[in-house]
């Protein structure tokens, strides 16, 4: 069912996919348009109503491909037309458009997610650590590592378990070996006050890691060292860095919750259902 859902959103025929894009970037969700101005009281209501609607289901598309990542080739097309048409990307829609190309993990996908944040830059948009967190790892597993200590080197306190795991990756693939070692045995003896949080590391990425030292012998045994106390410290998860990564905080209030919020009419005070159909 919900491969289905997925399927309608992105299949969305394109005149529609456009009419609905320009009626949102022209007139907003309670904008009015200069063509109105003459319109009949009834008839102008009737146009605003038509476009919230129109809005609600495009907005309503984008999270039925928020939460349906894998193989989302449709979703990144339906990204490219809201680019293409100059809709005003939020930092949420960079966040779903940066896991879109992470997820297509391609270097078609990899040269967008570069043109997007390269754009962003320029505006002065600041993109959130979770967005660049997914141009990271979408460089690293294209073999950019260049790139992806760029990108990283951007972001605005790197403390988070996915950037701790992020840096890991950029150290193996970039063959310091001797730095990672430093950075996993500071993070497994160092002094830390009980309320500040240890450093945690991903199984996955420690496996990396060690597969890169095994052919240094004096590297393996100071890693294995450390992995133990890493393990007794309980600084080791279970989760791989793709579920760190696509993992949505449960204090944050759903895309769904936020587009229903305004259920009441305010030129009618009646439940809004029962006024778009009064119209």
């Amino acid at each position: 069912a919900a491969q289905n859902s997925m399927a309608a959103a992105v299949r969305l025929p394109k005149h529609v996919l456009l009419f609905t894009l320009q009626s949102s970037a022209c007139l907003g969700v309670g904008g009015s348009g200069s063509t109105c101005c003459r319109c009949p009281l009834g008839a102008k209501r009737y146009l605003l109503t038509d476009n919230v609607v129109k809005l609600k289901e495009f907005q309503h598309k984008k999270v039925v491909i928020a939460h349906h990542l894998p193989g989302t080739k449709g979703a990144l097309e339906v990204l490219i037309e809201m680019k293409n048409h100059d809709v005003k990307f939020s930092k949420e829609t960079y966040v779903l458009a940066f896991a879109i190309c992470y997820k297509l993990n391609s270097p078609e996908s990899l040269k967008i997610c570069t043109t997007l944040r390269e754009e962003a830059l320029i505006k002065g948009i600041v993109l959130s650590r979770r967005a660049s967190c997914f141009a990271v790892a979408l460089a690293l597993n294209q073999n950019q590592e260049a790139k992806a200590i760029s990108i990283f080197s951007h972001i605005m306190k790197p403390e988070s378990i996915i950037c701790t795991n992020l840096n890991i990756l950029i150290h193996i693939q970039s063959n310091m070996l001797k730095a990672l070692i430093k950075i996993l045995k500071d993070a497994a003896e160092g002094n830390l006050s009980k309320f500040v949080k240890r450093q945690e590391f991903s199984e996955e990425v420690l496996a990396q890691a060690r597969k890169k030292v095994k052919d240094v012998p004096s590297l393996l045994d100071k890693f294995d060292e450390i992995y133990e106390k890493l393990h007794i410290n309980g600084q080791v998860t279970s989760c791989t860095l793709d579920t760190l990564l696509c993992h949505t905080p449960g204090d944050r209030k759903s895309h769904m919750v936020l587009l229903n919020k305004r259920t009441v009419s305010q030129r009618t005070f009646q439940p809004l259902s029962q006024s778009l159909w009064a119209e």
